[in-house]
């Protein structure tokens, strides 16, 4: 199944102007949401090559002034949110290993050959500036139903590599008139072999990812970047 880039696009950009103005974000720590657990893990796209970093430092320089200083992110495409990885889940937002397991098997039935994805136009949601991502070998919504096939609220999903997060509350009529005069340029082709198993500390918001795994479209293996980390989990996976 084939996504309609333009609809979500489109979506997004109505969303964002319903919206009323933009909402800030701030440095600090949360504690009431990690409750000292040390890292969130994410499954996503990693679309960290050169010409896509080009294109966010240009979206960041176009809205300078606007976003949250000290954003550390890689280009990336979020597929969906694991949890805080553990291998004696307590909580409900714990990440163990029965739901890696439970992943890892929809991702060997799902059978995703290497597609390609196009990043392109500078758009918004209300906390976040993004360049949108076409989908038009679907690709990401396959990974979504395996990955993540419960959605989140807050309506469609929408593929994305985030810029940076806005640092006050604006109008958005005036933060969209800012976006439509990016220049865009040509929509950046990425191949895609697999995807990733990512985590950030979670004290640090906008704190820069790293690469726990990476599960291979053509061997159909999860590949650790640690030979420790499985142990995590409490299993070797």
């Amino acid at each position: 199944m084939k996504t309609a880039p333009d609809s979500v696009f489109d979506h997004a950009r109505a969303a964002f102007a319903a919206a009323g103005q933009t909402l800030p974000n701030v440095r600090r720590d949360f504690p009431e949401w990690h409750r000292g657990r040390p890292r969130y893990a994410l499954w996503a796209l990693d679309v960290d090559i050169p010409a896509v970093r080009h294109a966010v430092a240009a979206a960041e320089t176009h809205l300078a002034g606007r976003l949250l200083a000290g954003y550390r992110r890689q280009p990336h495409v979020t597929l969906g949110l694991c949890g805080f990885p553990t291998g004696d889940p307590r909580h409900p937002d714990d990440f163990g290993p029965a739901a890696l397991a439970a992943q890892l098997d929809a991702l060997h039935a799902l059978g995703t050959s290497p597609f390609d994805v196009e990043i392109g136009r500078l758009a918004s949601f209300s906390s976040a500036p993004f360049l949108a991502v076409a989908d038009p070998a679907g690709g990401i919504a396959g990974l979504r139903r395996a990955l993540s096939p419960h959605d989140a609220p807050g309506g469609p999903y929408t593929p994305h590599v985030t810029v940076g997060l806005f640092a006050g509350a604006w109008p958005t009529a005036d933060i969209q008139r800012q976006l439509d005069a990016f220049a865009a340029g040509p929509a950046l082709r990425c191949r895609i072999d697999g995807v990733s198993l990512m985590s950030y500390a979670a004290p640090e918001i906008g704190g820069p990812l790293a690469t726990l795994a990476e599960f291979s479209f053509t061997t159909r293996r999860l590949a650790w970047h640690d030979p420790q980390l499985p142990a995590v989990f409490g299993a070797q996976l």
